[in-house]
């Protein structure tokens, strides 16, 4: 553990961002794919090849059952080629189909059921979800949650919080009718809520006061010199180290509190999400491959377990990112397969391929934007 910790510590630049980037997103990756080859073999399809990675082979090897695992030249993604896939997107391959002997077609995806070809796409983002639960569960297994009590120790003047009268000693109790455990539940649920009115209620003595108070939104730098704009409220907590408490979890609560922390992580994805269709958040808070690379090389100086924690986090994005109903992503498949539910019959190549095309577009529009930001935040901000 200590080899490993000195390796993701270890180097400056682009050395020091690239190793930790990439074992983050090969561990991401890995499990995605993986949760598509187990089901779809579950399922007796036959697998070509599972690939971390895109583009040219650099190494690999073939399991008992013919199928190729291997690593690719571009470590953005991954794939698992079923027989009768066009290309690593499953796009059906009519024309391999027709040549397909009877006893190989039964080896083939597209000629499995509906409710099978569906179960196998769902099973890639089902894995990120419960790499992501494994990972949150054996931290707080193995490590606790320390805590921070959520008391109020001073209040910014002219603040938000300073506006709706919060006062020094007060113990925030819940947010938006959302029990809180400690001080950083509090930061996480007003981030996400800039120019939003929340109800906050408060332990002042004994007294439960209910407050309205409405974050503004502004700029923070993170310890490592990142810039984002998220809500404030203008309370701080004690920065005393007896105030912290450990936390311990047995299994099941571990378990719990791994399902929880994966479930806040969607619903405030999909929130920001929403939010930024609606004018109150802005794009350019989104990330794309650089942005994680800087992230993770700078959590890897934190230490290795800070870098798995991230590796779950990540996990849960691509998981979700994956469903949405884009074509070439697996949420796109799904789409595809509620249409064949309801036509009685898959869609024609044509519109599949239509689709295939559309979805590409999209998401190498969304893949330079994010990269754009990438770089404005990472080189040209100030």
């Amino acid at each position: 553990m200590e080899f490993l910790q000195g390796i993701f510590s270890a180097g400056t630049g682009l050395l020091g961002y690239a190793i930790p980037a990439l074992f983050v997103l090969t561990i991401v990756v890995f499990f995605h794919e993986l949760g598509h080859f187990m089901v779809g073999r579950w399922c007796g399809v036959t697998i070509k090849a599972f690939s971390i990675g895109f583009g040219p082979e650099l190494f690999g090897f073939y399991d008992k059952h013919g199928t190729r695992w291997k690593f690719s030249a571009i470590p953005l993604g991954g794939y698992v080629k079923f027989l009768g896939d066009e290309n690593a997107a499953s796009l059906p391959d009519e024309e391999a189909m027709q040549n397909l002997g009877a006893d190989e077609r039964v080896g083939s995806l597209h000629a499995k059921p509906l409710w099978q070809r569906a179960a196998i796409v769902a099973a890639g983002p089902l894995a990120n979800f419960l790499l992501s639960i494994v990972i949150f569960a054996m931290l707080l297994l193995v490590y606790g949650k320390p805590i921070t009590p959520a008391r109020v120790d001073s209040v910014v003047p002219d603040s938000a919080a300073e506006e709706a009268g919060f006062e020094v000693g007060d113990i925030m109790v819940s947010v938006d009718g959302i029990d809180i455990e400690a001080f950083s539940d509090v930061q996480r649920l007003v981030a996400l809520s800039s120019e939003d009115t929340l109800r906050v209620v408060v332990d002042r003595g004994g007294e439960m006061v209910t407050l309205m108070t409405t974050p503004r939104r502004t700029e923070v730098v993170d310890n490592f010199g990142n810039k984002q704009k998220i809500g404030v409220l203008g309370i701080r907590h004690s920065s005393n180290p007896e105030d912290i408490i450990l936390k311990k979890y047995g299994p099941v609560q571990a378990l719990m509190g791994g399902v929880e922390e994966t479930y806040f992580i969607i619903e405030r994805t999909l929130g920001y999400i929403g939010r930024i269709f609606i004018g109150k958040e802005d794009a350019d808070q989104l990330g794309g491959p650089l942005k994680v690379a800087q992230v993770s090389g700078q959590v890897a100086t934190l230490g290795f377990m800070a870098l798995i924690n991230l590796a779950g986090m990540l996990s849960v994005s691509i998981g979700l990112i994956n469903l949405f109903p884009i074509p070439m992503l697996d949420g796109g498949h799904l789409v595809y397969f509620a249409a064949e539910a309801v036509k009685g019959k898959p869609l024609s190549q044509r519109s599949q391929e239509l689709g295939f095309k559309i979805g590409m577009a999209m998401v190498l529009s969304l893949m330079v934007f994010a990269t754009f930001n990438d770089i404005t935040s990472i080189f040209l901000s100030d």
